[in-house]
C-alpha cells in the first residue's frame, strides 16, 4: 500500500472532530490556562488567572468516565528561571478548588441527533495578579497523570516617556475601509478624477490597518473586538474583558470568569484620571461597555450600568472605581426601575451620587462642565444622522427615556463629543490629571445589519465632521498639542460600491432581470450625483454646499445612485434608493426563516440570500480596518497591527506600564 492510501485510511479512521462548536475556547488539550497562550501584558495591568482540568463524560475527547483528575499544579517563571507553585510567585493563599459542568455539542450532527457531551470540570481562579517586570513568561499547568498545558506570556517594555496627558479613542462600529471610500464619494466632490475636499481623516499623520479576529474565531463581534482594542487581549464573541470559556460562561456564576484590566481603567487607576463614554447606541451596548465593565455575556445590560457606577460584578471587582465622569447615549429602559436592578430608577440612584441628569440635547448643553454628568437621550439608540437632519419626520417615531413619543431634541454626535470634552477638560485640569474619553459612531454597524447603507454612511460622514470639530476645539481650549486622537472600527462588514444605478430606469422595469439593466460599471458608472443637486449634471464644475455644511451630500436622493452590495445578506430587494420614511427591514421571519420583506423596497430586484434562513440581518466580516491617528504618539499607529496592539499603543503614549503596583486616589 503507498503512501498516499495509508494516509487516506489514517484521515478516514481519525475521530470526526469537529469546530463548529468548541468544547473551551483557546484550550486546545482537557487543561486550560486563561489568560492562554501568546497573550500579552502592560506592564502592572490587572489580571486574573484561571486554570480548568476538564473530563468529557463521551465524545473524541472523553477521559476516564468523566472522573476529573484533582491533582493538578499550576506553576509560573521567567523564561529560563526555575518554575515555582502560582500562589507562591504571585504572594497568595492557593485558592479553594471550584468544581461545575457543563454540555455542548461536538459538531452539527452531535446537535441533529440531540447528543450532547457532558464535561466535568475542576477550576481555580486567582485573582487581581500583576506582571511588572518586562520580558517573557511560562506557565505550564500538570495534569492527568504528566499531562501538559503551556503557555507563553509576555510582558511588554515600559516607555521611555509619555508622550500625551490625554487621549480620545473614536470607534466607528463596523467601519470597513470602503465605506469611508464610498463616504468620500458622497460626501466631497471630485473634478477630471481630482476630489476637491477630502475626509479628515485623509489628513492624519499617522495611518494603518488592523485585524480584527476573535480569539478563536476568524469572525468577531463587538463585544470582542472593542475588549482587544481597550484591554489588549484577543477574547471570545460575547466576552467583555472577561474570558468566555464556554458558550455560556464557564463558571456558572455570571461574572467568575477570568478578567483583564482595560487602558481606561489603568489610566483612572494609574493616575487618578477622568474618563468618559460617548455613544449613540444604547449606552449598555457593547463597545461602550468594553471601556471598563467585565461579564463573560454582553447581554448583562442591569450590570454592565451599575458596572460604570461602581465597578462591581457580582462579587468581584478591581479597586474603588468611584464611577465614570461622564456617560452620554441611548439605551434609557436599562436605567429604569426593573426586576434586575431590586426595582429602583438607575437616574434617581446615579443623581444620589453626584451625577447631574438630562434627558435632552438642550439639558445636555447646559450641564455644568465641572461636575460629572449623566444623560440618557432616548430608549434603544439615538436617532440616526439622516433621520436628525435630512428626513426629520422620522424624529417623531423615536421614544424618550421617560417614554413619550417625540424625540427632536436630540443631540448627534459631535454634540456629545464637544460636550464630553469641555467637562473633561475642565475636570481635568482643577484636578491636575489628563482625560480619556471613548465616542462611538455605533450607528455604521447598526445600519449596515440591516442594510440601510444611506443611514450607514450618514453616520459615517457624522463621524468625520466630528473628527474634524474635535480637532478644531482641542486647539481652541489648548489641549491639542496634548492629547492623542485615534480613530478606528472594532471590525468590518463586508460591502463595497461596484458601479452606479438609475433608479429611474429602474423603477420604470417590471422584471428582476431587466431592473438590473440599471446598473451601470467601468465607464458607464459615471459621477458622483450626490456634489450636485438634482437638477443639475453631475459633471458640473461648481461647487455646490450641502444644506448640512461642508462634507456631506448636496443632494441624498440623486437619479443616480451608488450601486452597492454585501458580503453577507439575507433575502431581500434592492433598488438603491434612500428609504425616506422608515429604517430598512430587509427580511421577515415565516415559518421557513428569515424571507424577502414584502414591504421593504417593492421596486427592487430580488437578491437572493447567502447567509442560513435563521439570519434575518448581514453579518460581520473579516476584512482589516483602518486606524487613523493625530497628535502626540501618532507614529506608533502606522502600519499592519493586530487589534489589541492598539491597547499597547495608548498605554506607551500615555507611559501606562508600571514596575510596582500603583493607585492613585481619584476626586469625584
Amino acid at each position: 500500500m503507498g503512501y498516499s492510501a495509508l494516509l487516506l485510511g489514517a484521515l478516514v479512521a481519525a475521530p470526526a472532530f469537529g469546530q463548529t462548536f468548541r468544547r473551551t475556547a483557546a484550550c486546545p488539550q482537557l487543561g486550560c490556562v486563561f489568560p492562554p497562550d501568546q497573550t500579552d501584558f502592560i506592564a502592572g495591568q490587572t489580571f486574573d488567572l484561571r486554570i480548568e482540568v476538564q473530563a468529557p463524560v463521551n465524545g473524541s475527547e472523553a477521559y476516564n468516565n468523566g472522573q476529573v483528575d484533582k491533582n493538578f499544579s499550576i506553576k509560573i517563571g521567567g523564561q529560563g528561571a526555575e518554575l515555582v507553585d502560582a500562589a507562591q510567585f504571585f504572594g497568595l493563599s492557593d485558592p479553594e478548588a471550584e468544581k461545575y459542568n457543563f454540555t455542548y455539542y461536538e459538531d452539527l450532527f452531535a446537535e441533529d441527533a440531540h447528543a450532547p457531551t457532558p464535561v466535568n470540570v475542576v477550576a481555580k481562579s486567582y485573582r487581581n495578579l500583576q506582571l511588572h517586570t518586562p520580558g517573557t513568561y511560562e506557565v505550564v499547568l500538570t495534569y492527568n497523570n504528566g499531562d501538559t498545558t503551556k503557555a507563553t506570556w509576555t510582558v511588554a517594555d515600559l516607555a521611555e516617556k509619555k508622550k500625551a496627558k490625554n487621549v480620545i479613542f473614536f470607534v466607528g462600529d463596523g467601519m470597513a475601509g470602503s465605506m469611508l471610500s464610498a463616504a468620500r464619494l458622497l460626501g466631497h466632490k471630485t473634478i477630471n478624477g481630482k476630489y476637491q475636499s477630502k475626509l479628515k481623516l485623509d489628513e492624519a499623520p499617522g495611518y494603518g490597518s488592523q485585524m480584527t479576529h476573535s480569539l478563536d474565531s476568524f469572525i468577531t463581534d463587538s463585544a470582542n473586538s472593542a475588549s482587544a482594542l481597550f484591554s489588549g487581549k484577543k477574547m471570545t464573541v460575547n466576552g467583555l474583558n472577561a474570558y468566555t470559556l464556554i458558550q455560556n460562561s464557564s463558571t456558572g456564576k455570571a461574572y467568575g470568569d477570568p478578567k483583564v484590566e482595560t487602558i481606561f481603567e489603568m489610566f483612572r487607576r494609574i493616575e487618578g484620571g477622568q474618563v468618559g463614554v460617548v455613544s449613540k447606541a444604547y449606552i449598555a451596548d457593547a463597545t461602550p461597555a468594553a471601556v471598563c465593565t467585565h461579564t463573560s455575556q454582553r447581554s448583562q445590560y442591569t450590570a454592565i450600568i451599575e458596572q460604570y457606577l461602581s465597578g462591581v460584578a457580582g462579587n468581584y471587582s478591581w479597586f474603588p472605581w468611584e464611577g465614570v465622569d461622564l456617560l452620554f447615549g441611548g439605551g434609557g429602559e436599562n436605567f429604569l426601575p426593573g426586576p434586575g436592578n431590586g426595582n429602583i430608577s438607575q437616574f434617581d440612584r446615579w443623581a444620589s451620587e453626584g451625577y447631574q441628569v438630562g434627558y435632552t440635547k438642550t439639558e445636555l448643553e447646559a450641564f455644568d462642565n465641572a461636575q460629572r454628568a449623566l444623560a440618557i437621550f432616548t430608549q434603544g439608540n439615538i436617532s440616526t444622522w439622516l433621520d436628525q437632519n435630512v428626513y426629520t419626520d422620522l424624529l417623531d417615531l423615536a421614544v424618550t427615556p421617560q417614554g413619550k413619543r417625540g424625540a427632536r431634541d436630540q443631540p448627534g454626535l459631535k454634540d456629545m463629543t464637544l460636550k464630553a470634552i469641555d467637562i473633561l477638560h475642565t475636570r481635568s485640569k482643577e484636578r491636575n490629571t489628563g482625560f480619556m474619553l471613548m465616542s462611538e459612531a455605533a450607528l455604521i454597524d447598526k445600519e449596515m445589519h440591516v442594510l440601510d447603507i444611506d443611514r450607514a454612511l450618514g453616520e459615517v460622514l457624522e463621524l468625520d465632521d466630528t473628527v474634524r470639530a474635535t480637532l478644531k476645539h482641542l486647539e481652541e481650549i489648548g489641549e491639542l498639542d496634548d492629547t492623542l486622537v485615534v480613530v478606528t472600527a472594532d471590525h468590518g462588514h463586508g460591502f463595497d460600491v461596484f458601479g452606479s444605478a438609475d433608479t429611474k430606469y429602474l423603477q420604470q422595469q417590471n422584471s428582476d432581470r431587466a431592473k438590473r439593466s440599471a446598473i451601470g460599471t467601468y465607464q458607464n458608472s459615471g459621477l458622483s450625483a450626490y456634489q450636485v443637486p438634482q437638477d443639475v449634471l453631475a459633471n458640473n464644475h461648481t461647487i455646490f454646499q450641502s444644506p448640512q455644511g461642508d462634507g456631506f451630500p448636496v443632494t441624498w436622493d440623486p437619479r443616480y445612485t451608488i450601486a452597492h452590495g454585501w458580503a453577507a445578506i439575507p433575502d431581500h430587494r434592492e433598488d438603491f434608493e434612500v428609504n425616506k420614511d422608515h429604517e430598512r427591514v430587509p427580511a421577515v421571519k415565516n415559518t421557513t426563516g428569515y424571507f424577502f420583506n414584502p414591504e421593504d423596497n417593492q421596486r427592487g430586484f430580488a437578491m437572493t440570500g447567502n447567509l442560513g434562513t435563521g439570519d434575518g440581518q448581514g453579518v460581520h466580516s473579516l476584512v482589516d480596518v483602518p486606524v487613523y491617528a493625530f497628535g502626540p504618539g501618532h507614529e506608533y499607529f502606522r502600519g499592519v497591527m493586530n487589534s489589541p496592539d492598539l491597547a499597547f499603543k495608548v498605554a506607551l503614549a500615555l507611559d501606562l506600564g508600571r514596575n510596582s503596583n500603583v493607585t492613585a486616589s481619584y476626586r469625584k
